[in-house]
Parts: C-alpha cells; structure tokens; sequence
C-alpha cells in the first residue's frame, strides 16, 4: 500500500523439536528415567498417548513407556520434570520440523513459555495459548533477544510436549 508506514511484523524461523534420540535410545535398551526409576511398559488402550520422540500419537493396542522427562540439561530450580509417554519400541524422531507435530493437533490449546540461555523460565512469557496461533506465539516469543526456546505444555496437565527453537 503507497504511503503506507505500517510495517510488517517480524518473522522468526521456528523448529518444532523432539526430545533426542540418544536419550529415547538410552529408555528403550532399558535405562532409566529422571527419578532413576524403570519406565512402565503398558498397552494402550484407545487414543491420547502422544509420544515425545515421534510427536505422534501411540496407536491403540500398541505398547508405550511412561516416565519422568526432565527436558533439560541439569538440575536447577526450573528444571521441571514430569510424566511423558514414548512408544515401547523404536520409532523415527520427528523431523518435519517446520509443521505443527500430530501431537499439537488433539487439544484446542496449550502452554507456551520462554526459556532463557541459562533454561529458567522467562518470567511473564508463558500463556495458555489456542492450537492455530502457536506458530504466531513462538515466533513473538522468540523473536525476543531474552528467550532462547521455549516449550509447549498441556494446558490442561503441564505436561511437556516439545520444544521449538530458533531455526
């Protein structure tokens, strides 16, 4: 539009990322979790089991690990830790990283929230945020100079999702 002084808003690359498959390796050949305990083998039984590893959901009748995730690198303070589910059996990471993961695609919203470079929570960035603008949220977010990732969390549980980064 001539004469116009409107400007476009910024636009950060986002990643939608997975935990990494060292650590989804280490679960399956028999390591233990967060608290040092044994994932439980279970058999699912209808839809809802979203694994962190292929960010698509465990198929009915087929069986999944529960376990604590801590989804940093040591322990501090903001190093929450919680239940995450994981197919029982090797699956491929997810690395369609650009779009939003099957997993995202279940709950009408969810908890974004900021992240610094030393992994504790940017204060005021974490919002109960709607499926179709967590693009738009994450690139807000991380198109600030004080947020290095940020997570996607259940609104209704906390529990972690995934994580995106800058690309």
């Amino acid at each position: 539009m001539e004469g116009s002084n409107k400007q476009e808003p910024f636009m950060t690359a986002i990643h939608f990322t997975a935990i990494p498959t060292s650590a989804a390796e280490d679960l399956w050949d028999g390591g233990l979790d967060a608290y040092g305990l044994s994932p439980e083998r279970r058999i699912t039984h209808g839809g809802g089991y979203p694994c962190r590893h292929c960010l698509d959901f465990i198929a009915e009748g087929q069986a999944y690990l529960t376990l604590a995730y801590r989804p940093f690198p040591a322990l501090q303070p903001y190093a929450e830790t919680g239940p995450i589910f994981l197919h029982a059996e090797p699956c491929a990471r997810f690395e369609a990283g650009e779009i939003l993961p099957p997993v995202l695609t279940d709950s009408p919203d969810f908890i974004l929230r900021g992240y610094d470079r030393d992994d504790r929570i940017v204060y005021g960035t974490g919002a109960v945020t709607l499926r179709e603008n967590i693009e738009a949220r994450a690139n807000d977010l991380l198109s600030r100079d004080d947020i290095a990732y940020v997570h996607v969390r259940s609104a209704r549980n906390n529990c972690y999702q995934c994580r995106i980064d800058r690309t």
